[in-house]
């Protein structure tokens, strides 16, 4: 009777903890959170990595949060509207940045006047993952392996076409020129989805690709793959060397993507997203439709990501200015 008596105490002196761990996250206004629908807004247009991605992550956090998540693709200017998009909105918890390293570390060192302060205009919620790119050509380029494709330029100089359809492939692929000594013409497109008629045509002769957008393309003889800017070779080609591989010198920078809020998000929200994202990311079945689309999930704590993108604006800066891309 001692024992059960105790063990009665003991639950009672334990509710109020219970109840205070239990409270649901409060948009500020005392309103349990989430009470309607949540927006993921997209750097990129339908069909592009970022929007796969999203809908693959906001399908299972619909669940857990008991409310849609609503994609919303806001493609142009790199990336500038869909920041500015998140920048405006109310800091309320129900819109964040499905974003990547184009609009939050390459558009603030390509304007002389930067739409937004990414470390003041957002509220960092967890890092995403590393995503994995391939150099495809059109068939009609006679070339099979990187070190033919450097030897092809040089015979043709400014004769290849490459869409810089997002600014990690244009920044990699000038690089990668300008360590080889070649000259290529970038012609812009808002999105990899919008190049990839022109690529297959071949009007474009290559590109930095995603496997959402080149793989398929690939295995049906419409592409032809060379290499992949990992470090290592990719399970989903294993039979494509690395760059590395390839001969090519490390690439300063890689393609990642980051959730983001507006500035001034209240910690029980932030906590909330985070607690969740880390939780969908971990999932097995979220990781394996993310590996298939050459996704590498990587989370992180919030003070995490903030320190992540203030080195990642200062290695872009650098990046940029080797690879000739000067502000405007």
């Amino acid at each position: 009777m001692q024992k059960l008596i105790a063990g009665l105490i003991a639950a009672v002196l334990f509710l109020p903890q219970v109840a205070l761990h239990a409270q649901p996250a409060s948009t500020g206004s005392g309103q349990a959170y989430p009470s309607r629908p949540i927006r993921f807004v997209l750097p990129f247009g339908p069909g592009s990595a970022t929007d796969t991605l999203a809908r693959i992550a906001g399908q299972d956090l619909s669940l857990s949060l008991g409310q849609p998540v609503v994609v919303v693709p806001k493609p142009g200017a790199d990336g500038a509207l869909a920041a500015l998009d998140v920048k405006r909105s109310a800091a309320d918890g129900y819109n964040f940045l499905y974003g990547t390293n184009s609009p939050l570390a390459v558009v603030p060192n390509i304007r002389k006047e930067p739409p937004y302060d990414v470390m003041a205009d957002f509220t960092p919620i967890t890092f995403l993952g590393d995503n994995t790119f391939f150099i495809v050509v059109h068939p009609s380029v006679p070339v099979k392996s990187i070190a033919e494709l450097v030897a092809h330029a040089k015979a043709n100089p400014k004769a290849l076409n490459y869409p810089s359809a997002n600014t990690y492939a244009l920044v990699a692929t000038a690089t990668f020129a300008v360590n080889n000594g070649i000259a290529m013409h970038a012609v812009p497109y808002k999105s990899e989805p919008d190049a990839m008629p022109d690529l297959l045509s071949g009007r474009m002769h290559l590109m930095f690709g995603t496997p959402t957008s080149v793989l398929a393309h690939a295995k049906e003889g419409r592409l032809r793959v060379l290499a992949t800017t990992l470090n290592e070779r990719s399970p989903l080609m294993p039979e494509v060397p690395s760059f590395l591989e390839a001969g090519q010198a490390k690439l300063p920078i890689g393609p990642w993507f980051a959730l983001l809020g507006p500035a001034g998000l209240p910690p029980g929200i932030v906590g909330r997203m985070n607690k969740e994202m880390v939780a969908v990311l971990a999932k097995p079945s979220v990781k394996e439709l993310m590996q298939k689309q050459g996704f590498m999930v990587k989370s992180s704590t919030p003070e995490a990501l903030a320190a992540y993108l203030k080195e990642q604006l200062a290695v872009w800066k650098s990046a940029l200015k080797v690879a000739g891309v000067e502000p405007q």
